[in-house]
């Protein structure tokens, strides 16, 4: 039996968790890092561009919010269905082919900006709908490694999406300055996603069917919704992809509009936020081991109410950087932390993550049209500050995340 520092890891046996090589534990970890890091690549890549998306399609911030609201669509739909698919095909299989879906959904945006708003929604949702499926198969795919390895690690899969948001958000940047088309530069994002992550996704640890008598893979996962536990975990998620999602969506627009910054400054602070999300990422494990995940997300959750305030009200754009990078350091470890939380139970890892994936995934519903409306009245930038009341509900949903101890893990396993 494995346990973690004060609430920081569950416990796990090892009839839940089944030995793995060494060898097969590494590969597996080296493949989940690679596909976080390509989905943050594809991801930031689109992000960096919405900017020229909206001059090209020339749309509102309203209009821009309901476009944007398409791949939340896609998600919404995707997710719910995850347990099932996954336990059907496995997390291999999932990631590779709803990565191919994804990969459509950008040549779709690619190639819909010379044509007009409809094509590109419909990209939209086609990227949101690959990448639900592709999300919670890869957070499943990383709890089962995590486990393997005995050792906190799921913010660190994360810290490698937070990795390739900011490499696609550096070339992005890049991108802009040197004036190269949105469609060129899409496609070329599009031939990556579709060649490196069937390849990756080789390595993964093959698929455990869970240790449950009695109960099919949708009967566990409707059980799930009905868990106040896990609805609380979906919460505490919701909340922090709602503060994630609006700085991915709208802090380059915020900044460029609200402080009448050079689209390029604009990037930049946009790869600020995203690099100071990797750092709180890829060293949270450690701080989580030692004051556990209710008390790192309670300060987590202060830190970018404070970012938050900086950007907003901060009137200088230096002061707004700064913001941005308190912003994105403290939404860092929200949704891995609460991912990892629903995996506690390794046999329901697969129901509980598609429910509380699929409830934080509501702030893609929510937000992108929201801010987007808001703005329209009192502009973008001010628009922002609706996300520090959804960071105080996160303050008390992060109780949720302690450790789950259950009776299967409690019961005696081989080793002990």
């Amino acid at each position: 039996m494995t346990t973690g520092a004060g609430d920081s890891a569950p416990v796990l046996t090892a009839p839940l968790a089944p030995r793995r090589t060494e060898a097969q534990v590494r590969r597996a970890v080296a493949a989940v890092y690679v596909v976080f890091i390509v989905n943050g690549f594809g991801f930031a890549s689109w992000a960096s561009r919405i900017p020229q998306v909206r001059d090209l399609l020339a749309v509102t911030p309203g209009t821009l919010g309901l476009v944007l609201l398409c791949a939340a669509v896609g998600s919404l739909i995707a997710m719910p269905l995850s347990s099932v698919v996954i336990a059907r095909f496995g997390e291999r299989r999932t990631v590779t082919l709803f990565a191919l879906v994804y990969a459509v959904g950008l040549a779709t945006i690619a190639v819909g900006v010379l044509s007009g708003i409809g094509l590109v929604s419909l990209g939209i949702f086609l990227l949101g709908f690959g990448n639900g499926m592709w999300d919670v198969a890869m957070n499943v795919q990383g709890a089962a490694a995590e486990q393997a390895l005995s050792r906190v690690i799921m913010s660190r899969f994360h810290a490698g999406f937070s990795i390739g948001t900011v490499l696609g958000a550096g070339i992005g940047a890049a991108m802009v300055a040197l004036n190269v088309p949105v469609t060129a530069h899409l496609l070329a994002i599009t031939g990556v996603v579709a060649v490196v992550i069937p390849i990756a996704s080789r390595g993964f640890l093959p698929h455990s069917r869970p240790i449950r008598t009695g109960q099919s893979s949708s009967k566990r996962a409707l059980v799930a919704w009905t868990e106040p536990r896990t609805l609380l975990i979906g919460l505490l998620i919701l909340c922090m992809a709602f503060t994630e999602g609006t700085g991915n969506d709208w802090l380059n627009i915020a900044v460029i509009d609200g402080y009448r910054a050079a689209p390029a400054l604009g990037t930049i602070t946009f790869a600020l936020f995203l690099a100071a999300m990797t750092l709180g990422r890829w060293f949270g494990p450690g701080i989580i081991e030692r004051h556990g995940r209710v008390l790192v997300l309670r300060v987590s959750a202060i830190a970018a109410i404070a970012g938050l305030l900086l950007v907003v009200f901060g009137r200088l754009l230096p002061l707004a950087m700064i913001g941005s990078g308190l912003w994105g350091l403290g939404t860092a470890l929200g949704f891995p932390t609460g991912i990892s939380a629903a995996s506690d139970d390794p046999g329901r890892a697969a129901a509980r993550v598609s429910v509380a994936a699929s409830i934080g995934y509501l702030a893609f519903l929510a937000g992108p049209p929201l801010i987007g409306f808001v703005g329209d009245h009192v502009g973008v930038l001010r628009g922002l500050s609706v996300t520090l009341g959804v960071l105080a509900v996160a303050l008390l949903a992060s109780g949720a995340t302690a450790p789950l101890r259950t009776d299967t893990a409690r019961a005696p396993g081989p080793e002990q």
